[in-house]
């Protein structure tokens, strides 16, 4: 199987760390093409993988195409590209607000679609992607896309209408958990902790917590409870949070994040 990135940005390198790390694909079987030939070249000479020198000449030589490039560049590749594809060809996009329909409506409703949406940490092979399929890509292409997603995280398949709402839940989310993170330093400086201190525990503290949840499968509300002593720290700081409306600010910042993410779609 032969994979071709376009799109050599923090995503689209991300991707191809976890294939080629988790041993998915070996380096030979990747292509990447970008404008930038300089981080092109530099992804070549880290991973040994082969480099395009047109989008064209890349879809020629691929069978899953990751368009790894911001929303408003798809159109401007895919009016390049359509010409060239073949109807088995799996084309892979990552772009935000950019639905299957619209791809189709460019390069064909016969076409091989799938719509994902990653977040950052994959950059750390701890990404959490969503995925929707269009009608013509078969059950075993979908396990190869759900291997290929997996190698550099977690995947998910969803509906394709709850992509905005995943944007509010997980896209975004990093950008919520450090802005708590760093919330919660500060309030460690306050109180005397040196900063480069508090944001290792703190992390550490985020980091096993998520953890817990996934391997122990409770809900969240029971692992709170168990932290949470009859008249103790926790529930005294719990309750600061409840006063400050920390929940229904969370839900709302889910929901602008969401509102906004269906204002920018492509039409």
């Amino acid at each position: 199987m032969e994979l071709g990135i376009i799109g050599a940005g923090n995503m689209g390198s991300s991707i191809l760390k976890g294939v080629i790390t988790s041993n998915f694909l070996v380096s030979d079987d990747i292509t990447v093409f970008d404008l930038n030939q300089e981080k092109v070249e530099n992804l070549v000479k880290k991973y040994g993988i082969k480099a395009s020198e047109s989008e064209n000449e890349l879809v020629e030589k691929s069978n899953i195409l990751i368009l790894s490039v911001k929303p408003n560049i798809v159109p401007i590749v895919l009016k390049k590209i359509k010409d060239k594809l073949d109807k088995n060809t799996i084309i892979l996009s990552i772009a935000a607000g950019v639905s299957i329909d619209f791809i189709e409506k460019n390069i064909g409703s016969d076409k091989k679609v799938v719509r994902t949406m990653p977040n950052t940490p994959a950059q750390v092979m701890q990404g959490m992607t969503a995925v929707s399929f269009n009608s013509n890509i078969e059950e075993n292409e979908k396990n190869v896309i759900f291997k290929l997603l997996n190698s550099f995280g977690k995947s998910v398949e969803i509906e394709e209408k709850l992509m905005h709402v995943y944007t509010g839940i997980s896209g975004s989310l990093p950008a919520y958990v450090y802005v708590f993170i760093e919330a919660l330093a500060d309030g460690g400086v306050l109180e005397g902790m040196p900063r480069d201190k508090a944001y290792e525990i703190i992390a550490q503290a985020v980091l096993g917590s998520a953890k817990m949840m996934l391997e122990t499968k409770k809900h969240p509300g029971i692992l709170k409870d168990e932290v949470t002593s009859p008249g103790g720290t926790t529930i005294a700081a719990l309750k600061v949070l409840e006063d400050g409306k920390f929940r229904g600010t969370v839900m709302e910042a889910v929901k602008a994040c969401t509102e906004k993410s269906k204002d920018m779609a492509q039409k």
